[in-house]
């Protein structure tokens, strides 16, 4: 808990999520900030001034983008129609990867969590700067050749009023073409957001990557400073809608692992708790590259990775990767 409020005082951040008995409340993320008069909210994008809640407006944001060519290296590209062409001809431009076309990728400059081996940690220095970005301003970037949109950062949670009303922009101006809308998220979201999300990315053909960095609740505040139980109830009711658009998969899971951290045993967790909601929800490894406060921590070992590969295969789940393999050691 030190190290965090180290972390996040350093860059003008709450050290942990205000609860203030008279403070305004915000129910946008799992934290549920209760923000005093003069103070910001967790994420350091909501102020309560003279006891109101000034919050970013619904077309505005703090945000960067840029075209990625396809296809990209994405958390689910060995199973989505960018990566393979899933879903096609409904989702996809080829039966392939889709070469020639773009990503439009989304990084939002705040995150509901404060995970100490960040490896986007530059977007705190963006949070408390004038700045702000217009959903028109994003969308000038989809051209012809953009066939899917997905929202990272930092996380979509803290400006998901902004992604979901940009998405539905997206859509409209790109009926009658592949525009898949697609995000990356620790999970921490209000259910009636994750609802919205949910609508959006089955009808146009996109995931939701859910990054399941623990199992064990304790050692999950201790590396992200926020616990994981918003995470595993929003993911376990995702996985409710698959049976409605079984491909491209609409549900993809992923874990860092970190090592001294997440072990075989969290993975093993984490796999049979997937496997328990749907055998076929595709679950990536990933391999781990030491960033912010630990950034003295090794590589992850290929023993690790591919040990964790095999319990999570044991565990019942039919479709596992190991990502960033050039990473292992």
């Amino acid at each position: 808990m030190q190290t965090h409020e180290k972390s996040r005082t350093a860059y003008g951040l709450p050290p942990f999520p205000p609860s203030a008995e008279t403070g305004i409340q915000c129910r946008i993320c799992v934290n549920e900030c209760r923000i005093p008069e003069g103070h910001y909210g967790y994420c350091g994008l909501r102020k309560n001034e003279a006891g109101k809640l000034i919050t970013p407006a619904y077309n505005q944001g703090k945000l960067s983008w840029y075209l990625d060519p396809l296809p990209t290296n994405c958390v689910a590209d060995w199973v989505c129609p960018a990566g393979t062409g899933s879903g096609y001809p409904d989702f996809a431009y080829t039966p392939g990867p889709e070469y020639g076309y773009y990503n439009l990728a989304v990084f939002f400059h705040a995150c509901s969590f404060n995970c100490l081996y960040c490896q986007n940690w530059h977007f705190k220095e963006e949070t408390f700067k004038p700045k702000s970005e217009t959903v028109d301003n994003l969308l000038k970037s989809l051209t012809p050749s953009v066939s899917c949109i997905c929202y990272f950062g930092g996380d979509p949670s803290a400006q998901i009023i902004f992604g979901l009303h940009a998405s539905k922009k997206a859509l409209k101006e790109k009926k009658g073409e592949i525009m898949r809308i697609c995000w990356e998220t620790n999970g921490s979201v209000n259910r009636a957001y994750l609802v919205k999300m949910i609508e959006l990315s089955l009808v146009s053909g996109g995931c939701i990557k859910f990054d399941i960095k623990a199992w064990d609740e304790n050692l999950h505040i201790a590396l992200t400073g926020v616990s994981n139980k918003r995470t595993l109830e929003n993911f376990e009711f995702a996985s409710r809608y698959i049976s409605e658009r079984p491909l491209p998969p609409l549900v993809v899971a992923s874990t860092l692992l970190v090592p001294g951290y997440i072990d075989v045993k969290e993975v093993e967790d984490i796999a049979k708790f997937i496997a328990s909601l749907n055998s076929e929800i595709p679950y990536r490894l990933l391999a781990f590259y030491p960033h912010f406060y630990m950034n003295d921590l090794p590589l992850t070992s290929k023993k690790l990775a591919y040990d964790c590969y095999s319990v999570a295969k044991d565990a019942g789940l039919r479709n596992v990767s190991i990502g960033n393999i050039h990473l292992l050691r």
